[in-house]
């Protein structure tokens, strides 16, 4: 293979300038905002879907938490937009970044964290210390929930990254093995094809499941927090 596996994870430039921003902001071009009094059915099917994610993510919470109703359902749109456009020949997707879902997980979350602080100061420590533990076990308690406190954001970003990235290396390992074994053997190239568009349609759930595990993970830190 010639061709450098991680070449498709490389950020784009044009004369030397990250292109990285101009993606980032293409998906806002597919959610357009209705200009007639009826909308058309793609902008139906928009509202109806807005709806569905905003009943879902803050049926939990209570006023404070829902006043991130707008936060959320543009966190997941976004990841959801970006994930399945990446899916595209000859494009780019920015959630394969680990410095990027580091910058959108690392605010979030500390957000949320600070959020517990400020109107909860008393249930946000008592996190770090269970109720009823044995007084030699108090040090190492605080410091195992202070460490896994700050892996959350950590755990966020790295889980999206690692399945956006394995599926992506199948799509194209697999690609390249049917271009190969269409010189040499058709039973064998349709077989591996077949695998190709399976394994695509299983992409395209993990893109949205992702964008949804992703946000509802930031909920949960959001609804503990409030």
């Amino acid at each position: 293979m010639n061709e450098n596996l991680f070449a498709t994870f490389i950020t784009p430039t044009i004369l030397g300038i990250t292109t990285l921003p101009i993606i980032m902001l293409f998906p806002c071009l597919l959610l357009t905002s209705p200009k007639r009094w009826l909308p058309n059915r793609i902008q139906t099917l928009q509202i109806w879907l807005i709806r569905l994610i905003t009943k879902q993510m803050m049926t939990i919470h209570n006023e404070q938490g829902r006043s991130w109703a707008l936060m959320l359902v543009s966190l997941i749109l976004f990841i959801a937009s970006t994930n399945l456009l990446g899916l595209l020949p000859y494009s780019f997707t920015p959630t394969t970044q680990l410095s990027m879902n580091i910058g959108m997980a690392v605010p979030l979350w500390l957000a949320t964290v600070l959020m517990g602080f400020r109107n909860k100061p008393k249930m946000s420590l008592a996190h770090f210390l269970p109720q009823g533990t044995p007084t030699p076990l108090i040090p190492m308690l605080i410091i195992i929930e202070t460490i896994s406190l700050f892996i959350q954001p950590l755990a966020l970003a790295i889980r999206l990254t690692a399945n956006i990235t394995a599926g992506h290396l199948l799509i194209h390992l697999i690609g390249y093995a049917t271009l190969t074994l269409a010189s040499i053997n058709m039973m064998a190239a349709a077989i591996t094809f077949t695998i190709l568009f399976l394994l695509t349609i299983l992409e395209l759930a993990v893109a949205m499941i992702q964008a949804y595990v992703f946000t509802l993970l930031v909920s949960l830190y959001l609804h503990d927090n409030s």
